[in-house]
């Protein structure tokens, strides 16, 4: 299906405020899609404001646990699609703040598709889960077959996003599927403790880029162009009630180790000289955990068109750019103050 098959659709997208949900909706507009956007917090350093899609759609204010704010959104604005990308989505602060997490991602996710359910306009859901909803397994890559594993508070809220998703589908014939991406990288993640927008910072900056781990860990890295075309390609294929329920991994079928992440982002910088400084001191994380995304390949004809390297070099570029217009804003600034 080419981009007709969005135009004047109305599509609700939960999280367009965050890196992926941004350039979600920024494709969903390029493709005439009418976008309704629920914005839990206005921040106009998000990317959704920096590229300026935030005047193509209409924000709604308000927060995934306000059920009857869900069911008039859906309602008044005769809904045919949910994208719901909504989460806490910051591991490190699911560790430190477990209510508010299981809050928002668990209990939030019930109430949105309760919302779907009673509704007599949406026709295809797709529900944002996570690699780490596997948790630890005994065999990798994690296929979709693999049960759900997840063990600490932001996995484990992922995994019961996951199996709610799936129990609304098989139990109501909700028309659902479920995406389960890597590590999603690219232009506008302001999110510096990330191993990306943070080694990029550093590397732009001129200094070493510091890895919390031993640097051995592996991951899954997805530029975040293709999982905007992998999200797209299910919700456009939900037609087929073959697919309600079903979950898709979406990743590039090459772990990494962070430490090979941060040498490829120095290795395309201005400042090949760096070393990386490794810490040793990252806690409970599992060694290894990546996908097999071949179903996605078979199923839907799904499959990235960036390289790594592709990717990490578009992203650098635009870290390059922001963080120039930031120093010289910073610089007027100061200029500024000291005339008056």
């Amino acid at each position: 299906m080419g981009n007709e098959f969005w135009t004047g659709r109305r599509v609700l997208v939960t999280g367009c405020t965050g890196i992926l949900g941004s350039w979600l909706t920024h494709a969903l507009i390029e493709a005439h899609a009418e976008v309704i956007g629920l914005v839990h917090a206005r921040a106009p350093e998000s990317n959704l404001f920096r590229l300026g899609t935030h005047a193509c759609i209409v924000q709604v204010d308000g927060d995934l646990t306000e059920y009857h704010l869900l069911e008039r959104v859906l309602n008044e604005y005769e809904i045919e699609v949910v994208f719901h990308l909504a989460a806490q989505s910051l591991v490190h602060v699911a560790s430190q703040q477990p209510v508010d997490t299981f809050e928002t991602n668990v209990r939030g996710t019930w109430l949105l598709l309760e919302a779907c359910r009673l509704s007599k306009t949406v026709k295809r859901i797709v529900v944002a889960s996570s690699y780490r909803a596997y948790g630890v397994q005994g065999a990798l890559p994690y296929t979709e077959a693999a049960s759900l594993e997840g063990r600490s508070a932001y996995d484990t809220s992922k995994a019961c996003t996951d199996l709610i998703a799936q129990a609304f589908a098989h139990t109501y014939e909700l028309p659902l599927a479920v995406t389960r991406c890597g590590n999603i990288y690219g232009s506008g993640d302001l999110n510096w403790d990330r191993l990306v927008p943070g080694a990029m910072r550093s590397v732009v900056c001129g200094e070493p880029p510091v890895i919390r781990s031993d640097g051995t860990l592996q991951r899954d890295y997805l530029y975040v162009d293709d999982a905007v075309a992998g999200y797209l390609c299910l919700a456009e294929r939900l037609d087929d009630t073959a697919l309600y329920g079903q979950a898709f991994n979406f990743g590039m079928d090459a772990p990494r180790s962070v430490l090979e992440i941060v040498e490829t982002i120095i290795g395309l910088s201005d400042h090949a000289e760096l070393k990386p400084i490794i810490l040793n001191s990252a806690g409970h994380e599992i060694q290894q955990q990546y996908l097999s995304s071949e179903k996605a390949r078979r199923v839907l004809g799904w499959q990235p068109r960036y390289s790594l390297e592709a990717g990490l070099r578009q992203t650098l570029a635009w870290y390059r750019a922001y963080l120039s217009m930031k120093e010289t804003s910073k610089v007027s600034a100061e200029r500024t103050r000291s005339v008056a």
